[in-house]
């Protein structure tokens, strides 16, 4: 008993020192990703499919991912998601690495009319699409009887005044101005720029409250405020669901908006970019793209095939996004829009 007691301890410790060993060897791929934005449970299936480990750090802006990253984070990381406008910084800078499209083997599955908007990679080469989104208006159906006008020029009923926020994102603000009037929410023409903001600050201004990007969605839960601009996920977010449809008027204008559009990029330091590229495939299989518009009740636009897997109602039609436009790096010009803002905000 004492040699086999002492044969079965001999295995036991080989046992656990080859289980450190496949501890010890097992990949593991970092993500860098906005707050909330990556299902528990997609990230779970492709931990057992590939027999890996996913971190995910998240971060709550491109500024505070880009800063983390310049200032010595971009060894800790193999995915990062940023925005359109820092893709094409992060390019610039050679953050990040191309795509092997060999094994993107479900780039036919990103929406054509969505390539068609990526003027900075539109063959995907460094970014492959995540989400694209937009804010909208939001009016509270429980405080207004009236009729209203279905466009960003709304702001300027006097009906909402006091009762009416804009978002704290003069991109955002602007952009919907230069929608209203006809122009590029990316131009660089100072006449068009001037008319954008001076129709925010003698029509829309006086009815606005505030200007919030992040409190917008609890007031109006509350009632305070009336009628905002803002994400559909926040509002929707915070108003209880037996309320969506008595309490909230969603709404994105039929001549579009400015947009946003999330990319996966895989940093030019990955420790593991051949399963960061495996991680951005399984991403875009339709049945899993579905669970995190579920997840979210994201209209489905980038993956259209995702929709056939969808279980919930998406919180706006997805064909409202053809006519949005992707707030584009504008490089040296963006100071322009940004002294307009302030003297604006400081008016308000």
């Amino acid at each position: 008993m004492k040699v086999f007691s002492k044969i079965m301890f001999t295995a036991a410790i080989a046992a656990a020192a080859l289980g450190l060993v496949s501890c010890e060897k097992k990949q593991v791929l970092k993500l860098y990703s906005w707050t909330y934005y990556t299902p528990t449970d997609v990230v779970k299936a492709f931990e057992e499919e590939y027999g890996c480990k996913v971190i995910v750090t998240e971060y709550d802006s491109n500024e505070t991912m880009f800063n983390k990253l310049v200032n010595g984070g971009s060894k800790s990381f193999d995915i990062v998601v940023p925005s359109q406008d820092y893709v094409s910084i992060m390019m610039a800078k050679g953050m990040l690495q191309p795509i092997v499209q060999e094994k993107f083997t479900n780039r036919d599955k990103i929406n054509p009319n969505l390539i068609s908007k990526i003027s900075y990679d539109p063959e995907m080469n460094y970014a492959v699409p995540y989400y694209f989104g937009a804010a909208g208006i939001c009016v509270n159906k429980k405080k207004v009887t009236g009729d209203y006008e279905r466009t960003w020029n709304i702001f300027a009923d006097s009906q909402f005044k006091n009762h009416a926020s804009m978002m704290d994102d003069y991109r955002e603000v602007i952009g919907d101005a230069l929608t209203y009037k006809g122009y590029s929410v990316c131009t660089k023409n100072d006449d068009e720029l001037k008319s954008a903001v001076d129709l925010i600050k003698t029509s829309w201004l006086p009815n606005i409250v505030k200007f919030d990007a992040e409190g917008f969605g609890k007031d109006f839960a509350r009632g305070d405020l009336w009628l905002c601009q803002g994400y559909a996920e926040v509002i929707y977010g915070e108003v209880p669901e037996e309320e969506w449809d008595s309490t909230i008027d969603f709404f994105i204008p039929e001549n579009g908006g400015p947009s946003y559009l999330d990319s996966m990029c895989i940093l030019k330091d990955s420790k593991n970019a051949e399963l960061a590229t495996e991680f951005i495939n399984f991403i875009h299989r339709p049945e899993n793209y579905a669970k995190f518009l579920d997840f979210f009740r994201f209209p489905c636009y980038v993956n259209l095939e995702a929709e056939q897997y969808m279980t919930t109602q998406p919180m706006y039609p997805a064909s409202i996004m053809d006519k949005c436009e992707l707030k584009n790096d504008l490089g040296d010009y963006l100071e322009n829009y940004y002294n307009l803002w302030e003297k604006l905000r400081i008016s308000n």
